[in-house]
């Protein structure tokens, strides 16, 4: 709700957005079973890993919270707001950093650029299901054979 009033400005103090979108807009938060947060975002939280995954585990658990995190790699160069990061990170360390948060929020992960998707847990559980219904196919396929041959 409040998140489209926002304007793009500040850091990335990441502990003191989701303190505040937890500790202060979740007013409704007894009246569903399980809410999901999104982080949109270009770069690596302010704060050490540890210390986000900590923090984010405990909440998530507290409200049956799920954050969820899309992390969109910028090139480099195209960031033109002069806002210098407190902490800097490569995309891959950042993914890393973000992935293990995500881990601890039991939400999900996607990771993508302009050159298209690097990384999504959506994705990874769908070709999982596909792979899956692939074998299983193929196990009745062979029964069907098997049975064939018999008759």
């Amino acid at each position: 709700r409040w998140v489209l009033s926002l304007e793009c400005k500040g850091s990335r103090n990441f502990l003191s957005a989701l303190r505040r979108a937890v500790e202060v807009d979740f007013k409704d938060k007894d009246k569903h079973k399980s809410q999901g947060l999104y982080l949109l975002t270009t770069g690596i939280p302010d704060q050490e890993t540890h210390t986000v995954s900590a923090y984010v585990a405990e909440v998530c658990r507290g409200f049956d919270l799920q954050l969820h995190v899309c992390l969109f790699s910028v090139m480099k160069g195209t960031d033109s707001s002069g806002i210098i990061p407190a902490r800097y990170a490569d995309p891959r360390e950042t993914a890393n950093a973000f992935r293990e948060i995500v881990q601890a929020a039991n939400g999900r992960f996607h990771w993508f650029g302009e050159a298209g998707i690097f990384e999504s847990d959506d994705i990874t559980s769908i070709i999982s299901e596909m792979e899956k219904a692939k074998n299983y196919s193929q196990k009745c396929a062979f029964l069907v054979e098997s049975l064939k041959q018999r008759s």
